[in-house]
């Protein structure tokens, strides 16, 4: 999913006062988080996601792997958080701008 520069700043803006909603601890990326996340993506359409795995380049590598296997836009990444959008086709509740 490739978003515009204008669409992820109007996405970082929604997603400023958005709480963790996923976790990703030492265990690294499961099967159970990956499926989490989906409902997550489904029910809210943009969501933060916590990863707490090892070093820098372990915790960008899950993220862009939890992104890869869920369809989903990473939209931001700091420190140890990432901010995720994916579409929901049935009920989209976040009309992006052109």
């Amino acid at each position: 999913m490739q978003l515009s520069e204008r669409q992820k700043k109007y996405l970082r803006r929604l997603g400023h006062a958005l709480n963790p909603v996923v976790a990703l601890g030492n265990n690294g990326l499961t099967d159970p988080v990956v499926a989490e996340m989906d409902r997550a993506l489904t029910d809210h359409e943009l969501i933060k996601v916590r990863a707490r795995v090892g070093e820098r380049d372990d915790r960008n590598a899950a993220l862009d792997v939890l992104a890869e296997r869920t369809g989903s836009a990473l939209v931001q990444r700091i420190g140890n958080v990432g901010l995720f959008y994916r579409r929901n086709p049935k009920l989209a509740r976040i009309i992006l701008p052109d």
